[in-house]
C-alpha cells in the first residue's frame, strides 16, 4: 500500500471513530468544544504514528487512550481547572481501556446517543441543535449540512459556533435529562438520525455514492431510541425507513461503484429480511397513533418494497401518500418527489407540468435534482435536447462524482 493509500485508510478509520471518541470524551471533561480538539489531537498522533508503527489492532481503544492523555497533560498544566481535573480522574477509574464506556444508569448505553439528548437542549433553536449534532455525531461536515438543509455553507458554520458559544454561556449541564425532558427533545434527535441516514444513502459529495457506515450508525441509533421510546409512532416509523431503504444497498451499485436508479435496480438483490424487520416497524408505527412524516416516507418506501417488479408499483398510492405528507410537512423536495411519482401514475406531461412550477423556488435553484428530474420527464414526453440541457446542468450542480457522471452519461456527455 503506498503512502497515499495507507493515510486514505487511516482518515477513514477516524471518520468512523470520530462520534464515538467525541461522545464518550464530552460525557468525561464536559466541554464540547475541549472534546472536539481532544479527539482532533488524537486523530493527528494516529496520522503521524500509525504509518510508521502500523495500525492498531483496536483502534478506537487507541484513539481513546491517546486523547485521555492528551486530557490528562491539557489539564495538569492549568491549576485553575484543578476541580475538572478531580472529576476527570474519577471518570477514567470508570473507563478502562478495553471496557464499555458507559453504564447505562439513565437507560442509555450509548455515548453518541446520550450526548445528542444533552446538546438537543432546548436553550439551542431547532436549527443550532441539528447544525451542532450534525457536524459533532453525525460525522458530516458543514458542506454536507449545507446540502441537507439547502442554505449556504456559511449560514451553517455561523449556527455551529453560536450554537457552542449559547451551550457555554447558558452553563449546560452534561448530564442525560430526565425523560420528560427527553420526550420533548425526541423530535430533534429524530431529525439528526434521519439525516445522518440520508448522507450515507446518497452522499452529497466525494467518490463514493453510498457511505455504509453512517447508514449502519443511524440504523443503530434509531434501534435504541425505538427501544427508549417504545410508544412513539414516529420512532418506529424511522426505524421502518432506515430498514426498507438499507434493504436495497446491493442493488443500489453496479461493481465499479456507479449509482443504480431505483426503477433500473435488480430487485431480486434487495435484503427480503430487512424490508420485513422495516415492514414489521412500520406496522408498530401503526399501532401507536397517526401516522407522522417519517411513517409517511416508510409506507412509501413499503410501497416499493412491495412490488417484486418496477411495473408493479403502486404509484397511485404512492401519490396518495405524498399528498399527506406534503399536508403534514411542506416543502420543495417533498413536492418535487411527489412530481414524479404523478409522472409515473398519471403520465409525465402532469409531472412535468408540477416541476415546471416549482423551477422559480429559491431553495431549489442550486439543487441538482431538480433538472435531473425535469429532464427524465423531458425524455419521456419526446424532447430530447431539452432533456440533454437539462440532464448536463443537474451535472454541473453535483457534487458527488459518482452521481456527476451518471448525469453526465445522461446528457450524452463524457
Amino acid at each position: 500500500m503506498s503512502a497515499s493509500e495507507t493515510h486514505s485508510a487511516i482518515e477513514a478509520i477516524c471518520r468512523i471513530e470520530s462520534t464515538k471518541l467525541i461522545g464518550a470524551l464530552t460525557r468525561m471533561v464536559r466541554d464540547l468544544d475541549l472534546a472536539e480538539e481532544l479527539a482532533q489531537d488524537a486523530f493527528v498522533e494516529a496520522l503521524e504514528q500509525w504509518p510508521v508503527s502500523g495500525v492498531p489492532r483496536n483502534t478506537g481503544a487507541w484513539l481513546m487512550t491517546t486523547a485521555k492523555r492528551r486530557a490528562i497533560d491539557r489539564l495538569r498544566r492549568n491549576a485553575r481547572l484543578q476541580q475538572k481535573y478531580e472529576t476527570l480522574g474519577v471518570d477514567l477509574a470508570v473507563f478502562s481501556s478495553d471496557g464499555d464506556p458507559a453504564d447505562g444508569a439513565d437507560g442509555i448505553e450509548d455515548d453518541v446517543l446520550r450526548l445528542m439528548f444533552i446538546a438537543c437542549h432546548p436553550v439551542l433553536s431547532r436549527e443550532a441543535r441539528v447544525a451542532l449534532t450534525l457536524r459533532l455525531l453525525g460525522g458530516l461536515t458543514t458542506a454536507e449540512i449545507a446540502q441537507a438543509f439547502l442554505v449556504p455553507e456559511a449560514t451553517i458554520a455561523q449556527r455551529i459556533v453560536r450554537a457552542k458559544r449559547t451551550l457555554a454561556a447558558a452553563h449546560v449541564p452534561f448530564e442525560v435529562p430526565n425523560p420528560e425532558e427527553r420526550n420533548a427533545r425526541l423530535a430533534s434527535i429524530l431529525e439528526i438520525i434521519y439525516l445522518i441516514f440520508n448522507e450515507g444513502y446518497a452522499a452529497t459529495a466525494g467518490s463514493t455514492w453510498v457511505r455504509a457506515d453512517l447508514c449502519a450508525d443511524a440504523l443503530r441509533l434509531g434501534r435504541m431510541l425505538a427501544e427508549l421510546a417504545p410508544s412513539e409512532c414516529e420512532a418506529h416509523g424511522l426505524v421502518a425507513l432506515m430498514e426498507i431503504q438499507a434493504s436495497r444497498f446491493r442493488a443500489r451499485t453496479g461493481a465499479n461503484g456507479e449509482p443504480i436508479l431505483l426503477l433500473d435496480q435488480d430487485r431480486s438483490r434487495w435484503d427480503r429480511a430487512s424490508i420485513r424487520r422495516g415492514i414489521a416497524a412500520l406496522e408498530r408505527a401503526e399501532l401507536h397513533g397517526t401516522l407522522g412524516p417519517y411513517a409517511l416516507q416508510a409506507s412509501i418506501a413499503a410501497c416499493h418494497a412491495r412490488a417484486f417488479r418496477a411495473e408493479e408499483t403502486d404509484w397511485m398510492r404512492i401519490v396518495a401518500l405524498y399528498d399527506a405528507l406534503a399536508e403534514l410537512q411542506p416543502s420543495p423536495i417533498v413536492e418535487l418527489n411527489r412530481a414524479v411519482a404523478v409522472g409515473m401514475a398519471y403520465g409525465p406531461a402532469a409531472g412535468l407540468e408540477l416541476v415546471d412550477a416549482l423551477r422559480d423556488v429559491p431553495a431549489l435553484q442550486s439543487y441538482h435534482l431538480l433538472p435531473s428530474v425535469r429532464g427524465d420527464l423531458l425524455r419521456k414526453v419526446g424532447r430530447e435536447q431539452e432533456a440533454r440541457t437539462e440532464f448536463a446542468r443537474a451535472a454541473a450542480l453535483a457534487k458527488n462524482t459518482r452521481e456527476r457522471e451518471l448525469l453526465r452519461k445522461r446528457a450524452g456527455l463524457r
